[in-house]
């Protein structure tokens, strides 16, 4: 396993959509986790729960339940060895009289962060991820006895890469940022 620095391995993330039939050691999904409990979140009320699908049987009967109809876009995770579903949960109240003022759902913020540690970890230990938002998630709420007062609300697939994709085209520095004024 090479060491990257910040740069290097953020730049390196690509999301991938095809993955090698090989199961991810559950070593390395605990630390992808780990990486995931250690994000910042508001009020450190860190709002959310992962639910990983590594057993085969379990990621196939979901597959084919959440990637069905209007979400077979996303079918091809279905084939990634495991799943992570990011599951929201109730904040703490300083979060959400935060969410109050400020008119924003910190929750969604808290699991995009937790999330992006989750691939960026990964991509340390060589493993591939895509984010997906598109997947049926009533009946992952289901299949996963996922509380009725909580919700699925993004997934990661995981798994050894069979591509490799080219660095796609980003916005240059000046019309992503600026200082002391927009």
């Amino acid at each position: 396993m090479e060491k990257y620095s910040f740069l290097e391995l953020a730049r390196k993330r690509r999301s991938i959509r095809k993955y090698q039939d090989r199961p991810v050691e559950r070593e390395k999904l605990k630390l992808c986790l780990e990486a995931a409990r250690l994000s910042p979140s508001a009020c450190n009320s860190q709002p959310y729960k992962f639910i990983v699908v590594d057993d085969r049987a379990v990621r196939d009967n979901l597959a084919k339940e959440i990637f069905s109809g209007i979400y077979s876009i996303c079918k091809f995770a279905a084939l990634a060895p495991a799943f992570a579903i990011i599951v929201s949960q109730k904040q703490n109240i300083t979060a959400r009289v935060g969410n109050k003022i400020q008119d924003i759902d910190f929750r969604q913020v808290d699991i995009g962060i937790a999330a992006e540690h989750f691939v960026l970890q990964a991509e340390e230990l060589d493993l591939g991820t895509c984010h997906i938002g598109l997947f049926n998630k009533k009946k992952a709420a289901e299949i996963l006895k996922i509380p009725k007062n909580y919700r699925a609300e993004l997934m990661i697939s995981i798994g050894y890469r069979d591509e490799n994709p080219k660095e796609r085209e980003k916005k240059n520095f000046d019309d992503m940022a600026s200082f002391n004024g927009y």
